[in-house]
């Protein structure tokens, strides 16, 4: 199974991981905000990650690490 952290220090909610995510399961944190004052992604749902690593793909900020859990 594949884990998806997020350095929420890092993130500045420019929401491109959220667009290259295949299952729609990453978004914005409601709830919370960095010392930035951004809005961080979170994955919604992690159990339903595939591991594509996409959204560390895409992220500006190298703010995404997908690790193999197991």
């Amino acid at each position: 199974m594949k884990k998806v952290i997020i350095n929420e220090e890092r993130c500045k909610s420019c929401g491109l991981c959220m667009d290259a995510c295949p299952k729609k399961i990453i978004g914005a944190a409601a709830s919370r905000r960095n010392t930035q004052g951004y809005r961080p992604a979170e994955v919604k749902a992690p159990s339903e990650c595939i591991g594509c690593a996409f959204c560390a793909t895409v992220c500006p900020d190298c703010a995404i690490t997908i690790y193999e859990e197991g």
